[in-house]
Order: C-alpha cells, then structure tokens, then sequence
C-alpha cells in the first residue's frame, strides 16, 4: 500500500511539471528547430532591392581606379577581360587601363548590373574593338592562327592532346601560353575533331612567324 501512494505522489508531480511549461496564453513555444526542419524566413530578411544609377564613362582609366569608382556609385558587379582576345588575366588591376564597357556610358542602370570592363596593359594600344577569344570548338577545328596559345588550348575539349613547339629555331619552352601567338595548327581548320591531338607550333606576340 505505502509503495503505491510513493508511486501516485511521482506521477502527480510529473504530470504537474509538464502543465507548468505550457504557456498559459495557448500559443506555442518556439526554441532551435528539429534537424531537417527549415524554417522561412521574415519580410525584412529580404534584400533590398537595388537602385539606379548613372553609369560613369570609364574608358581611359586604369582598371583599379575604375573598379573604385564603379563602387563608389553603387555598382559592385564587376567584371573584366583581354581587350586583345589573349585570354591573360588581369591579376595585378593597377597593370591594366579600360578600352571598353559592355554598359553605356550616361545611361540610368540598376546597381545590381554587371559591368565587364575591356582592357589592355598600360604599354599597349586598345584595339578599334575588342578582340573575342576563339569560340569553343565543336564538330570541327577552328582556325587558330595569330590567336594566344592559351585561348586556343581554351577552345578544345579538355581531353584533347596538345603538344606546342617554338616557331623560332631557338628552341624555347613555351612556358606563358597567353603570350605565345599560334603560328601553324595540324590538323588544319575545319578538319573533323574525332579526339586526335593536336599540335601547334608558335612565337611570342611581338615576333613574327
């Protein structure tokens, strides 16, 4: 008898203890949710929708100055790329001046646009247009001839087997592919592209083949 009173005294207290954490104004207790649970978010997690602005005219300036300057009016989107369809990268910006800008100069754009800056390095002259790098090659090969080695490797399918040689008799490594230009291709373009390698031979940029 005493160990079933003991026993009603223990279920009395725990059914009282669960009660006792229930809010009394019958909404639910929120707390971390279970895992697998995904909870939405509210009205002002939201972004902000993006502004206009006036886009600047940055051709001439050096590509630092004009990324600071696309920044300061709103434009973070930035983007950049070989004038000269050398496919370098613009790794050091300051190196770098602006020949072009895929956006209008003096036209009203949201800030959330992506600006693409065309350029070329500080010694060398913007060409009356940018230079597209070859496009992807598909069924066929391209004609790769005066185009950098490393735009031309860029078009083949990764899985092509590429062998590059100086045109000169010097025998150089062709070690900065952006700064070797293509002077013969085997197999020659519009041949069919059925996996064969794929050879070039070239000189460096300022040379002639």
């Amino acid at each position: 008898m005493r160990t079933r009173i003991i026993s009603a005294i223990l279920l009395a207290a725990a059914v009282g203890g669960v009660v006792a954490c229930q809010p009394t104004d019958g909404s639910k207790t929120t707390g971390t949710p279970a895992p697998g649970v995904t909870t939405s978010a509210s009205k002002d997690d939201k972004p902000a929708a993006a502004g206009h602005k006036t886009v600047p005219n940055f051709v001439g300036m050096g590509l630092q100055s004009a990324q600071d300057a696309a920044q300061e009016q709103g434009f973070y989107s930035l983007k950049s790329h070989d004038s000269l369809g050398r496919d370098r990268m613009q790794i050091l910006d300051r190196d770098w001046k602006v020949c072009s800008q895929n956006v209008k100069a003096g036209t009203s754009q949201a800030t959330d646009t992506t600006i693409n800056f065309g350029a070329v390095k500080l010694a060398e002259k913007c060409p009356a247009k940018d230079e597209s790098a070859p496009s992807a090659a598909g069924g066929t090969m391209p004609d790769f001839k005066g185009k950098s080695v490393k735009a031309a490797r860029a078009a083949l399918d990764p899985s092509t087997s590429i062998t590059v040689k100086d045109a000169s008799a010097s025998d150089r490594l062709v070690l900065i592919e952006s700064n070797w230009k293509v002077c013969t291709q085997s197999p020659s373009a519009g041949t069919a592209l059925r996996g064969q390698p794929v050879a070039f031979t070239a000189v460096k940029f300022e040379e002639s083949c």
